[in-house]
């Protein structure tokens, strides 16, 4: 049961899209603007990098939040699969991010998200991750190539890290649950990165500034 509740408090905290509530400050619909999605690289690309830093901050925050509420509620009770809790509440709030109900399941990539999850979960794995994110991004210049690098580094470490005991320590079907779930998040955030991946194996990607500062620019402009 803790399961189900973790992933809806995880929907709930999800849905708020800081990209959405940061547009319609600025008087604009983010949706219509660059790329369309909900999240940092179309905030900073369209309202600049201070926006853009918001976003990403509102995104990994909330997802600290909602684990700390699934802590609160069940770790008492459930001290042996405390990483567990962070994960089903971490993917609920991917999901309630990528799949926002009321703005007809069109949200963001989940990465903010992401990485707010692996905070809690830990802050010295996350450290390594932003700091593979970086080396990426700054090697290439592709935002998307950084993101699906981290998300290849955290399924993949999260393995190597549980089976040889380094981190999580949990009972061996606790812990392939958790590998199940990361790796089906994994799969997704590839899916929701297709369109990005066509574009660097064509050699179209659109390259980015790490201190640049976007302008606005509309979807068919």
């Amino acid at each position: 049961m803790f399961r189900l509740w973790c992933l809806l408090t995880g929907y709930a905290f999800g849905m708020l899209q800081t990209a959405y509530f940061l547009g319609r400050a600025h008087g604009i619909d983010i949706r219509k603007y660059g790329s369309g999605n909900l999240g940092t690289t179309n905030v900073m690309r369209t309202l600049g990098k201070k926006w853009g830093i918001l976003t990403f901050l509102g995104d990994f925050f909330k997802c600290a939040a909602a684990v700390l509420v699934s802590w609160a509620i069940f770790k008492g009770s459930h001290p042996d699969v405390v990483p567990l809790l962070t994960v089903y509440t971490g993917a609920g709030v991917i999901l309630g991010h990528n799949f926002p109900c009321y703005l007809h399941f069109k949200g963001g990539k989940g990465i903010a998200s992401s990485a707010g999850m692996y905070f809690m979960l830990s802050p010295v794995f996350c450290a390594i991750g932003f700091a593979l994110y970086f080396v990426v991004f700054a090697l290439t210049g592709y935002v998307s190539l950084g993101s699906i690098s981290i998300y290849l580094y955290i399924f993949f470490g999260t393995v190597i890290c549980g089976q040889n005991g380094i981190l999580f320590h949990m009972t061996q079907p606790h812990l392939n649950e958790m590998y199940l779930i990361i790796g089906l998040l994994t799969a997704m955030a590839v899916w929701e990165h297709r369109g990005n991946i066509s574009r660097l194996l064509q050699g179209t990607e659109r390259r980015s500034s790490m201190f640049g500062h976007g302008g606005r620019k509309t979807k068919n402009s």
